[in-house]
């Protein structure tokens, strides 16, 4: 029961982590990532990019924590759809350090347009417009299409289990639904990804991330679901050796 009571507290610290780092990271990446003079702006406020870059380290950190903490307690239900939630959230994590290289290369391209003197702009720039739709294309992929998948199966095992009360994986679900519409809409150009849109479709699995994470943190799971999972898995296991 402590262990259980402590895994709940950790995956609810990791999600607020993860949700709070990425706002930082994405606020202190401005300088490079928006305006015509990125180019510029990027190299004048180098440390607060790296520092952005580091940001998006923890979150990548977090989310795996997320996910490798709550496979125990999942796999008691289903095995199977657990270990696919640990898989997806890696690949949620392996999309976003591919855009925080993407900015850090950018970076050292507005570094070397400083040094350079008199440099060729329009190579510059093209150099820098495909660095920063690499990122694009990972900040769509990564939070929004990744994360769609992966919520939808840790929502699903709660609401299925009762391991925290219903109306929180509802909210998952719903939400993780919407996100990965989202994703698709943006894919397909008919709505921007930061836009009043975007913003309204994101709502619902911040929520729930948010709701969770302090459940999890002031309650902790539902510790008689945990118990029924546990004689359910044992009952299974006896009846195969039978």
């Amino acid at each position: 029961m402590n262990s259980n009571r402590k895994a709940a507290k950790i995956v609810g610290v990791l999600f607020i982590l993860a949700a709070v780092t990425a706002v930082i990271g994405l606020i202190l990446y401005d300088p490079i990532l928006n305006g015509s003079d990125y180019l510029s702006k990027g190299s004048e406020h180098a440390n607060q990019v790296i520092l952005g870059a580091l940001m998006e380290l923890v979150l990548v950190v977090a989310a795996i924590g997320t996910a490798t903490t709550m496979f125990p307690i999942l796999r008691k239900y289903n095995e199977t759809i657990a270990l696919w939630h640990v898989c997806f959230r890696f690949l949620e994590a392996i999309v976003i350090t591919v855009g925080v290289i993407s900015v850090l290369s950018l970076l050292t391209l507005s570094r070397e347009f400083a040094a350079a003197g008199a440099p060729d702009i329009a190579s510059f720039q093209a150099s820098g417009t495909l660095l920063k739709s690499i990122h694009d294309w990972t900040f769509l992929l990564g939070p929004n299409f990744m994360l769609g998948i992966n919520t939808m199966m840790y929502s699903y095992i709660l609401y299925k289990t009762k391991l925290v009360p219903r109306f929180i994986p509802i909210l998952g679900m719903t939400g993780a639904a919407l996100i990965f519409i989202c994703a698709l809409l943006v894919m397909f150009g008919v709505i921007e990804q930061l836009s009043v849109w975007g913003a309204i479709l994101a709502l619902p699995v911040a929520a729930n991330e948010m709701i969770l994470a302090v459940w999890l943190i002031s309650k902790g799971f539902n510790q008689s679901a945990l118990a029924s999972m546990s004689a359910k898995k044992e009952n299974n296991g006896i009846s195969a050796h039978i």
